[in-house]
């Protein structure tokens, strides 16, 4: 069996040109998502799933999955500032796991350090602010995520390039 290498660091410069991607901001209360596609490098805001219980969480991802087809989904990995695990991330590992379980789809765990806070300023600059900034933070926050995401491929890829 090949050595898995660690999913914070996709190394998979060859994907398609173009697939359609889920990302999930995991929270305990909400799950922010949000959808993109991997040629534009698109990441768009696209729910919250405000359903505290697994079996309503997985039938509204289901919904989603079966609405948008992705092809890979990506999961914002929490840590502290100095990079070290806290309870979190243990629950996102799980929720990861679980997701791959269900959709047989790749899933990528991506860094998910300061996501909230790029997205909540750049909500605060559109001038998005009060209960609709509460609302709309997840699903920002898992674009982000996504942006990420793109960012870490490009790395790769530029890394497997000198490489080469």
């Amino acid at each position: 069996m090949p050595e898995r290498r660690p999913a914070t660091e996709p190394t998979t410069p060859a994907i398609p040109a173009s697939l359609t991607v889920l990302a999930f901001d995991f929270g305990e209360k909400r799950i922010g998502v949000a959808v993109g596609e991997t040629a534009l490098e698109s990441a768009h805001p696209l729910d919250v799933i405000a359903a505290e219980d697994n079996k309503s969480r997985f039938a509204a991802i289901e919904r989603l999955v079966a609405e948008w087809q992705p092809r890979i989904l990506v999961v914002g990995l929490p840590s502290h500032p100095d990079g070290t695990e806290h309870q979190v991330t243990r629950l996102v590992r799980r929720f990861a796991h679980r997701l791959e379980g269900r959709y047989g789809l790749p899933v990528v765990l991506v860094d998910e350090r300061y996501t909230s806070v790029a997205a909540e300023s750049e909500l605060r600059e559109r001038g998005v602010g009060g209960a609709a900034l509460k609302r709309a933070l997840d699903a920002a926050a898992a674009a982000e995520i996504l942006r990420s995401y793109y960012e870490a491929l490009k790395t790769a890829k530029r890394a497997h390039e000198q490489d080469a």
